[in-house]
């Protein structure tokens, strides 16, 4: 008939010719569809930055709710109700974070309180070094000059009263991250109590038995990998903590326990974390002892349990179902340090954890594969190949 049509091409028209003009619209679309998605991907992080404070709390309550399914299920088969449960989960979370935070920083706004007094002590324990670099020398001391005879301006303080009721604070407190924090929380609870139907629907809702089955097990893996993940990070980093803080008591270094918790907390960053807790330890070493190598001791000796820790102990423990490539994590670090800061830096590994997840049970894309397999330039390097074969062919007839 008229009408009729090979793969959407008008009739008329001869078979083959047909096949090649569906195949180059299916090129054609195929194309118009990566390129829209590359132009998604570059503009996913501006809108994740620039909507950071409504972003960055759904992630992390996403996170922390995910990792906390485990003892949600926990509680449900012993027959607590789901809203109890997601309750419990809540209260314990807030009660280890509120005692790490008391920990840390009451004391550190303590002892740092005390930098500005402590300024001659650190300049002349680094005189020894400064000694080595005389150019470093006549700048640095210019500059510690110039900081320790700076008279230090006491701020005008106003007698202020304390606030007199939980309105008050919260009117006094920084009103953007109440309600982000109490949007968290909400977000935490609404997910856990939820949770169980949520799964059964979504199982539930596939059209096929296999593709219940591939939900189900994209489902519990990454409640899996996301909760082992944290988990056992989380006793490694306290126990690192630990061992770090009795270390630094035996050596006479103040605030152990303060000290154990910022390397504990830190810990969470690869790479950069420790380096970071390496600088704070030697900048409470310097304020604490008169001697620069006594001063060095406390980072070195962070840093030598740290490297215990990451190349003996952790791999042993973690083992190779969570391993991920230092590439991925080093480029996860930027980006989402790049885009939320410290609490992005802190969320880069569980989210590489869900996405590698996700990915390796859905199919990664192959865009190698449709850029060079069946593409313009695999088949310009055969014809290539086959003109070069000729030449030498033609070449060895003379």
């Amino acid at each position: 008939m008229p009408g009729d049509s090979i793969l959407g091409v008008p009739s008329g028209v001869a078979p083959d010719e047909a096949v090649r003009i569906a195949m180059r619209r299916d090129r054609l679309l195929a194309a118009l569809t990566l390129t829209a998605g590359i132009g998604l991907i570059f503009a996913t992080p501006f809108a994740l930055k620039e909507g950071a404070e409504f972003f960055l709390p759904l992630t992390t309550a996403l996170v922390i709710a995910v990792a906390m399914v485990p003892i949600l299920e926990w509680m449900e088969r012993r027959r607590v109700p789901s809203a109890l449960a997601a309750i419990l989960c809540i209260l314990l979370f807030l009660i280890a974070v509120n005692i790490a935070l008391a920990a840390i920083v009451v004391p550190a706004t303590d002892f740092f309180r005390l930098l500005p007094s402590r300024i001659g002590r650190i300049q002349d324990n680094l005189a020894p070094l400064l000694d080595l670099y005389s150019s470093l020398e006549r700048y640095a001391n210019k500059a510690l000059h110039q900081i320790a005879s700076t008279p230090i301006r006491s701020s005008p303080t106003a007698a202020v009263a304390p606030p007199s009721s939980i309105l008050e604070l919260a009117a006094t407190s920084a009103p953007a991250v109440i309600v982000q924090f109490l949007f968290g929380v909400l977000i935490v609870f609404f997910f856990l109590s939820g949770w169980t139907r949520m799964r059964q629907k979504t199982i539930t809702g596939r059209t096929s038995f296999d593709g219940a089955m591939a939900t189900a097990r994209v489902i519990q893996d990454v409640v899996d990998d996301v909760s082992a993940y944290l988990g056992t990070i989380t006793l490694i980093n306290v126990i690192l903590g630990i061992v770090t803080g009795t270390a630094l008591w035996a050596i006479g270094m103040p605030y152990p326990a303060m000290w154990g918790g910022i390397v504990a907390l830190l810990n969470y960053i690869p790479y950069f974390g420790p380096v970071i807790g390496a600088f704070l330890l030697a900048l409470g070493g310097l304020m604490t002892f008169n001697d620069i190598w006594t001063a060095l001791l406390p980072p070195v000796v962070m840093y030598g349990l740290h490297l215990v820790e990451a190349n003996a102990i952790t791999p042993f423990i973690v083992g190779h179902r969570l391993t991920i490539s230092p590439l991925l994590i080093l480029i996860s670090l930027s980006f989402w340090g790049w885009v939320w800061g410290t609490l992005g830096a802190l969320l880069a590994v569980p989210l590489l954890i869900i996405l590698q997840t996700v990915l390796g049970a859905a199919g990664k894309p192959d865009i190698a594969g449709f850029l060079f397999e069946h593409g313009t330039l695999v088949h310009q390097g055969r014809e290539r190949r086959q003109r070069g074969m000729g030449n030498a062919a033609g070449d060895e007839g003379k």
